[in-house]
């Protein structure tokens, strides 16, 4: 049996939800068990249980932070989580002729799956950093918002009106260096990934492409990687009002050179946005 599979990775907040939402309207097959929605993905997050929980298991055995977002260069498997992987794979591969999973995590074992899957064709999705970081942070700080929110009418109005916004630019200040430092962690990945693949391999694309050539990308899913697929409008499962507007987070950088890093990392993979 001819499998195709179709490793989508793109970094938290890029929009990873949205595009795999569609992509399993078009009908690819991507999980029997998918996340459930939750805060900041009110629509779904449509991850695939099994590999999320592997995920997570190989990041809280690094003692790193399971939501993964962390900035670690090197992320140990052991033996028993990578042939957990591979059962992962064998079983999917068994079940479906083509496949494909989305959990942003994912670009922390590029190198991993590369090996497991060295004939799979990946999906990359890319958003500014900006845009990004804006977004984890708001997600972040409506935990905040609510707990003030929830208080009586007086302390509502005090949050609201006084102490609100100086708590934000305090939230931005603690947590935008950090989230950038992640962001640049990811997408050092895609890049050296995308460095390997040969150009037939990879698609990088941003939900704003998809506006305009969402046709054209199925198109070329179908007859460049032979994917069977059935077109189905972006418009659809795009939600303008869902997609956070990106807050200019450079002045709350105290590390220059994390943003000439970010801004080259950008540009580069950016050169990597076409359909073929």
């Amino acid at each position: 049996m001819q499998h195709q599979t179709l490793i989508i990775t793109g970094m938290h907040r890029s929009g990873t939800s949205l595009i795999t939402n569609w992509l399993n309207r078009c009908g690819l097959q991507i999980g029997e068990s998918l996340v459930a929605a939750g805060n900041g993905n009110v629509e779904g997050h449509f991850e695939d249980v099994e590999f999320l929980k592997l995920h997570e298991e190989i990041l809280n055995n690094n003692s790193l932070d399971i939501s993964g977002l962390v900035d670690a260069k090197k992320i140990e498997l052991s033996p028993y989580q990578l042939a957990k992987l591979q059962g992962v794979i064998s079983i999917k591969q068994q079940l479906y002729e083509q496949w494909g999973w989305k959990d942003p995590r994912t670009c922390l074992f590029l190198d991993t799956y590369s090996k497991l899957l060295p004939e799979a064709k990946y999906l990359v999705i890319m958003r500014d950093y900006n845009a990004v970081i804006s977004s984890l942070i708001k997600r972040e700080f409506a935990h905040v918002d609510k707990k003030y929110l929830g208080r009586n009418y007086l302390q509502q109005m005090i949050w609201k009106y006084w102490r609100r916004r100086r708590r934000e630019e305090k939230f931005y200040t603690e947590h935008a260096e950090t989230y950038l430092k992640v962001w640049i962690n990811y997408n050092e990945e895609i890049l050296k990934t995308l460095k390997k693949l040969a150009a037939d391999d990879y698609l990088v694309i941003n939900y704003e492409l998809l506006l305009e050539k969402d046709e054209q990308v199925i198109e070329f899913l179908k007859n460049k990687w032979k994917f069977n697929l059935n077109y189905f409008d972006f418009g659809q499962v795009y939600k303008n009002n869902l997609m956070s507007a990106p807050h200019n987070i450079e002045r709350f950088i105290q590390t220059k050179t994390l943003l000439v890093k970010a801004q080259y990392l950008q540009l580069r993979i950016g050169h990597y946005v076409r359909l073929g």
